[in-house]
Protein backbone atom coordinates (compact mmCIF):
# COMPACT_ATOMS: atom_id res chain seq x y z
CA UNK A 1 0.00 0.00 0.00
CA UNK A 2 1.54 3.74 -1.04
CA UNK A 3 2.03 6.11 1.20
CA UNK A 4 -0.25 9.16 1.78
CA UNK A 5 2.43 11.17 3.24
CA UNK A 6 5.51 11.61 1.07
CA UNK A 7 8.76 11.18 2.88
CA UNK A 8 11.17 13.88 1.76
CA UNK A 9 15.07 14.84 3.13
CA UNK A 10 16.13 17.79 2.61
CA UNK A 11 20.14 17.94 3.11
CA UNK A 12 21.38 22.00 2.95
CA UNK A 13 24.38 23.10 5.00
CA UNK A 14 22.56 26.53 5.53
CA UNK A 15 20.39 26.53 8.68
CA UNK A 16 17.96 29.20 7.81
CA UNK A 17 17.17 27.50 3.55
CA UNK A 18 16.96 23.55 6.00
CA UNK A 19 14.76 25.22 8.28
CA UNK A 20 12.53 27.25 5.63
CA UNK A 21 12.07 24.34 3.38
CA UNK A 22 11.80 22.12 5.96
CA UNK A 23 8.73 24.26 7.72
CA UNK A 24 6.90 25.06 4.21
CA UNK A 25 7.22 21.11 3.26
CA UNK A 26 5.93 19.49 6.18
CA UNK A 27 3.13 22.73 6.40
CA UNK A 28 2.28 21.07 2.73
CA UNK A 29 1.68 17.65 4.57
CA UNK A 30 4.97 16.19 3.62
CA UNK A 31 7.30 13.88 6.38
CA UNK A 32 10.54 15.69 6.51
CA UNK A 33 14.19 14.50 7.63
CA UNK A 34 16.81 16.98 7.45
CA UNK A 35 20.55 17.22 7.62
CA UNK A 36 23.54 19.52 6.99
CA UNK A 37 26.19 17.38 6.31
CA UNK A 38 26.25 14.69 3.94
CA UNK A 39 27.29 11.70 6.45
CA UNK A 40 24.11 12.43 8.30
CA UNK A 41 22.18 12.18 4.96
CA UNK A 42 23.95 9.07 3.75
CA UNK A 43 23.17 7.65 7.19
CA UNK A 44 19.49 8.98 7.19
CA UNK A 45 18.96 6.75 3.53
CA UNK A 46 20.77 3.82 4.42
CA UNK A 47 17.76 4.23 7.79
CA UNK A 48 14.69 5.05 5.65
CA UNK A 49 13.25 5.15 2.02
CA UNK A 50 12.32 8.98 0.99
CA UNK A 51 9.77 9.45 -1.81
CA UNK A 52 11.60 12.95 -2.31
CA UNK A 53 15.58 14.24 -1.85
CA UNK A 54 16.44 17.96 -1.73
CA UNK A 55 20.11 17.59 -2.03
CA UNK A 56 22.03 21.03 -2.22
CA UNK A 57 24.98 20.43 -4.40
CA UNK A 58 27.74 22.45 -2.72
CA UNK A 59 27.00 21.73 0.83
CA UNK A 60 30.17 22.81 2.09
CA UNK A 61 30.36 26.23 -0.08
CA UNK A 62 32.14 27.70 -2.31
CA UNK A 63 31.22 25.95 -5.35
CA UNK A 64 32.50 22.96 -4.70
CA UNK A 65 30.07 20.30 -6.17
CA UNK A 66 30.23 17.92 -3.40
CA UNK A 67 26.28 16.79 -3.30
CA UNK A 68 26.80 14.97 -6.56
CA UNK A 69 27.76 12.14 -5.34
CA UNK A 70 25.05 11.96 -2.56
CA UNK A 71 22.38 12.49 -5.45
CA UNK A 72 24.32 9.17 -6.49
CA UNK A 73 24.07 7.53 -3.28
CA UNK A 74 20.50 8.73 -2.94
CA UNK A 75 19.42 6.96 -6.46
CA UNK A 76 21.88 3.55 -5.15
CA UNK A 77 19.46 3.42 -2.38
CA UNK A 78 16.17 3.83 -3.74
CA UNK A 79 16.18 4.08 -7.64
CA UNK A 80 12.13 5.31 -7.04
CA UNK A 81 13.36 8.33 -5.21
CA UNK A 82 12.98 11.82 -6.94
CA UNK A 83 16.10 13.83 -6.48
CA UNK A 84 16.06 17.43 -6.69
CA UNK A 85 19.43 19.73 -6.62
CA UNK A 86 19.49 23.12 -5.52
CA UNK A 87 22.52 25.44 -5.84
CA UNK A 88 23.53 28.55 -5.09
CA UNK A 89 26.50 28.20 -7.60
CA UNK A 90 24.39 26.73 -10.63
CA UNK A 91 26.46 26.57 -14.20
CA UNK A 92 25.25 24.85 -17.38
CA UNK A 93 27.95 22.30 -16.38
CA UNK A 94 26.72 21.27 -12.82
CA UNK A 95 23.09 21.00 -13.83
CA UNK A 96 24.18 18.50 -16.68
CA UNK A 97 26.14 16.66 -14.28
CA UNK A 98 23.28 16.69 -12.01
CA UNK A 99 21.28 15.19 -14.16
CA UNK A 100 23.77 13.00 -15.28
CA UNK A 101 23.63 11.56 -11.48
CA UNK A 102 20.08 10.87 -11.45
CA UNK A 103 18.78 14.47 -10.36
CA UNK A 104 14.96 14.33 -11.88
CA UNK A 105 15.25 18.42 -11.10
CA UNK A 106 17.37 21.45 -10.44
CA UNK A 107 16.22 24.55 -8.93
CA UNK A 108 18.70 27.70 -8.23
CA UNK A 109 18.78 29.39 -5.07
CA UNK A 110 16.32 31.00 -4.01
CA UNK A 111 14.42 28.48 -4.52
CA UNK A 112 10.73 29.28 -5.70
CA UNK A 113 8.68 27.09 -2.99
CA UNK A 114 5.66 27.51 -4.79
CA UNK A 115 7.62 25.56 -7.66
CA UNK A 116 8.80 22.90 -5.21
CA UNK A 117 5.50 22.12 -3.26
CA UNK A 118 4.24 21.47 -6.91
CA UNK A 119 6.80 19.14 -7.96
CA UNK A 120 6.00 17.67 -4.18
CA UNK A 121 2.64 17.02 -4.95
CA UNK A 122 3.46 15.11 -8.06
CA UNK A 123 5.74 12.81 -5.99
CA UNK A 124 2.68 12.26 -3.84
CA UNK A 125 0.50 11.28 -7.09
CA UNK A 126 3.33 9.65 -8.03
CA UNK A 127 3.78 7.53 -4.97
CA UNK A 128 0.11 7.17 -4.01
CA UNK A 129 -0.47 5.64 -7.82
CA UNK A 130 2.84 3.49 -7.27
Amino acid sequence: MARETPKVLIVDDEPTILLTLSHYLQGSGAQVTKCRERHTAEEALRQDAFDLAIIDLCLSGGGRPDGLELVRAAKEANPRTHVIVITAYGTDDLRRQALEHGASGYFSKPVNLDNLLSTVQRVRAASSAA
